[in-house]
């Protein structure tokens, strides 16, 4: 990787978000709302924009659905306009209304003509990205950290400190790898949150990961998942161009994680165990889940935690009341 700064993010948000229909259909899944630390509501899409440009990040690429631009564009302008008129003159509105008009000048979209699988969607960016490192973000994942510095920021710091390709990861449960890509790899001496990568498998089950993807120093039934995040070289592409010109897919997806791999056998190519957490939308309950660690992580912390002691110990008062969990007797 040339000694250049990370300047550039693209963030894949093609998919339809199945697990959010109907509320999806409606609008893109990376414009859903949540509450984020800071106590103001905002769309999926700029909470993760804010990673990446509080990361040192310049450029932002959507790669969405064909039309979709159009539509994310529209949506981020109407919040602004109905910002500044519904709270006229008032500080924090004025601001956020500032933020919204802002990310949206500085979003440009490459489109995913088919659903053709998420390294086809990374490959639709390669005109934007051009020659140079960049980081890539699920449209779809929250990312939470425990340390002043965005879990983006400790990515881009060990690629431009060790000059190549580094993936986050986060050490997982067993009964959780068949939602990620795993892999093993040798865990660096000078680092011990950071490792070469030797392979990849992308959402193993437990029996192939037992076999081949266990990581000297790990806890036992815990393996090394993808955080959703990385910072790439422009090999990647090369890589890439590789797999779509031989039509090599799975199930008709093209995916990233046999890029990944040739990238591992060819260059240095590191794992960074990062400081916080992922939280994935895009699962049964990753939204409600996701919204809890916004909550409990931000400005509003102890009334979050208040509300969950409360509403804990009334459903326990409702699991032990008198009759409780009875049928009705027929009248």
């Amino acid at each position: 990787m040339c000694a250049v700064q990370v300047r550039k993010a693209v963030i894949t948000a093609a998919g339809r978000g199945a697990r959010q229909y109907p509320a999806s259909d409606t609008v893109q899944k990376a414009m859903l709302p949540l509450v984020d630390r800071d106590g103001l509501t905002k769309p999926l899409l700029q909470i993760i924009a804010e990673e990446a440009l509080e990361s040192g990040i310049e450029e932002l690429c959507v790669v969405s659905s064909p039309g979709d631009e159009a539509r994310y564009r529209q949506q981020f302008r109407t919040i602004a306009e109905h910002l500044r008129s519904a709270f006229r003159s008032v500080a924090w509105a004025e601001e956020q209304a500032r933020r919204v008009a802002e990310l949206e000048s500085r979003l440009r979209f490459v489109e995913q003509e088919e659903p053709e699988g998420y390294g086809h969607a990374v490959w639709c960016a390669r005109s934007f990205v051009g020659d140079e490192p960049f980081l890539l973000l699920l449209g779809d994942h929250l990312y939470i950290s425990r340390e002043p510095r965005r879990c983006a920021r400790q990515l881009i710091d060990l690629a431009l400190e060790e000059q190549c390709a580094v993936s986050a990861v986060q050490a997982t449960r067993e009964h959780l790898i068949h939602q990620y890509g795993t892999l093993t790899g040798r865990r660096l001496h000078d680092r011990p949150d950071a490792y070469q990568i030797d392979e990849i498998i992308e959402k193993p089950n437990p029996t192939l990961a037992e076999l081949r993807l266990q990581v000297p120093g790990l806890r036992a039934g815990y393996y090394l998942c993808f955080f959703g995040m990385h910072v790439l070289t422009p090999t990647i592409f090369e890589l890439l161009d590789d797999l779509v010109r031989r039509g090599e897919s799975e199930g008709g997806q093209i995916q990233l994680t046999p890029a990944l791999n040739a990238l591992a056998a060819r260059e240095s190519y590191l794992a960074l165990e990062t400081l916080g957490t992922r939280h994935n939308l895009g699962v049964r309950l990753g939204y409600v889940e996701a919204q809890v660690a916004l909550a409990l992580n931000g400005d509003d912390r102890e009334r979050m935690l208040a509300l969950l002691v409360e509403s804990v110990a009334r459903f326990q008062q409702g699991l032990t009341a008198p009759g409780a969990g009875e049928a009705a007797s027929p009248l």
